[in-house]
C-alpha cells in the first residue's frame, strides 16, 4: 500500500460515516482508492471524507459559512500532514445523481474531486474560471460526467 501511495503522489484518503466508521460497502466503496488516482499530481497529504446526513451538512454550512441550508460538499483545509477534510451530504448526492442520470458512486466522485480542489486552494467564486478549467480537465481524464461548476452554469443542480 505504501508503494502505491508513493507512486500515486502521496495522497492518502479515508472515507467514513458521521460517526467516523470506515465505509467499505455501497456507493462510496472504492472512493478512497479512486481519488488519489484522479487527483492533481501536486495533491499531497491526507484527506478525510465524511458522508453526512443533509441535516448535519445544513448545520455545518450554517456554522462555517453562515448559510442556513444544506449543501452538497464542504471542504475544511488543514495544516501539516493533513490536507484537510471533505464533508459530503449523502442525501443531496443521491438526489443530484438521479437528476444527472448517473449512479451515486459517480456523484460521490464528482463531489470528492470538487472538494479536493477546494482543499488545494481553488475557489470557483473568486478565481475567474481557474478551478473550473482544472476540474474539467481532471474530470475528463477520470471519465466523469460534468462537474459541479459546469452543472451550475448550465442550470443543473446548484452548488453553493
Amino acid at each position: 500500500m505504501r508503494a502505491a501511495r508513493k507512486r500515486l503522489g502521496l495522497l492518502g484518503v479515508s472515507v467514513t460515516d458521521a460517526r467516523g466508521r470506515r465505509i467499505r460497502r455501497g456507493p462510496a466503496a472504492g472512493l478512497a482508492r479512486w481519488l488519489p488516482r484522479a487527483a492533481p499530481s501536486r495533491a499531497r497529504g491526507n484527506v478525510a471524507i465524511a458522508l453526512l446526513s443533509d441535516r448535519h451538512m445544513r448545520a455545518l454550512n450554517q456554522k462555517h459559512r453562515g448559510k442556513n441550508r444544506a449543501t452538497d460538499v464542504l471542504s475544511f483545509p488543514a495544516e501539516g500532514e493533513s490536507l484537510g477534510d471533505i464533508a459530503i451530504a449523502s442525501g443531496i448526492a443521491a438526489r443530484q445523481a438521479r437528476e444527472a442520470g448517473h449512479s451515486v458512486s459517480i456523484e460521490l466522485r464528482v463531489l470528492a474531486l470538487h472538494g479536493l480542489l477546494h482543499l488545494l486552494g481553488y475557489d470557483h467564486e473568486t478565481d475567474h474560471g481557474e478551478m473550473s478549467r482544472v476540474e474539467e480537465r481532471l474530470r475528463r481524464r477520470a471519465g466523469l460526467p460534468g462537474g459541479l461548476i459546469g452543472r451550475s452554469r448550465a442550470g443543473g443542480p446548484r452548488h453553493a
